[in-house]
């Protein structure tokens, strides 16, 4: 599928249409969000807005969010409008994460991702023993709390055992690599999460062998896109198997 078509099913798909479990979907003229009914954080997915409107929906949206005490991130893509949307976030108090390219390959059975075998041993995850190695070994890697993220994957793992799925690859007993995949409801996509590796066990190929294994299991639940937010790290790797990039995005937080 050409570069451009790809992004368009992306864009609809996964930004105008997306469901989210767990949040409220509302649309309106200039925004879609997503309205956490558990706690979490907020989004705005999807925006149309441009250089005479931008500042007066955005204040409309940190009001309607601040009403209901709901912090939020304003996902924005390179290619939105108007152009400076993302200085105009600043503007108003928003802080911005790095940019991330965002990554899209199409499968079938012939794509190597799943022909390739490999000696590397993949383990799901099932419980949240499991879970908490998965959370331990982000901690180690990024140096950084992933507490929140512990309890978004047992919270979704409990509420359905079929979109979420968790992966690790294990030298004696110890988690040396993790991550997890989404089946996005309502859509051909499946979303790439994790794929983290501790320093000492880097360039073996557990990044791949846990690709691989969410490819496979991808495409055998009838989706027949992956999407990964990559870092520089994981980029060039997703390169070498077919991943374009169709566009960068920066999360937008409210504070």
């Amino acid at each position: 599928m050409a570069h451009e078509k790809m992004r368009m099913v992306y864009h609809q798909q996964l930004r105008y249409q997306a469901k989210l479990h767990g949040y409220l979907r509302e649309e309106t003229e200039y925004v879609v969000r997503y309205v956490s009914q558990t706690g979490d954080k907020g989004y705005i997915m999807w925006s149309s807005v441009n250089s005479s409107n931008a500042l007066q929906v955005i204040r409309k949206e940190l009001a309607y969010f601040s009403h209901r005490h709901q912090k939020f991130e304003w996902k924005v893509y390179d290619y939105d409008q108007p152009h400076d949307l993302i200085d105009l976030l600043k503007e108003e108090g928003f802080s911005v994460d790095d940019p991330e390219a965002v990554m899209v390959v199409e499968l079938d059975a012939t794509h190597p991702l799943i022909q390739d075998e490999t000696h590397i041993t993949v383990c799901e995850i099932i419980d949240q023993k499991g879970i908490q190695e998965i959370i331990d070994l982000e901690e180690s890697v990024w140096n950084m709390s992933f507490t929140e993220l512990r309890e978004k994957l047992i919270h979704d793992k409990k509420r359905d055992t079929e979109s979420l799925s968790l992966y690790g690859v294990y030298e004696s007993n110890q988690l040396i690599s993790g991550a997890w995949m989404y089946i996005e409801p309502n859509t051909q996509f499946v979303s790439l999460w994790g794929g983290s590796t501790l320093p000492s066990f880097r360039k073996k190929g557990y990044y791949t062998a846990l690709l691989r294994t969410r490819a496979q299991k991808a495409l055998e639940k009838g989706h027949v896109f992956l999407t990964v937010d990559a870092s520089p790290m994981s980029r060039p790797i997703l390169e070498k198997y077919g991943f374009v990039c169709i566009a960068l995005a920066s999360g937008c937080q409210s504070q």
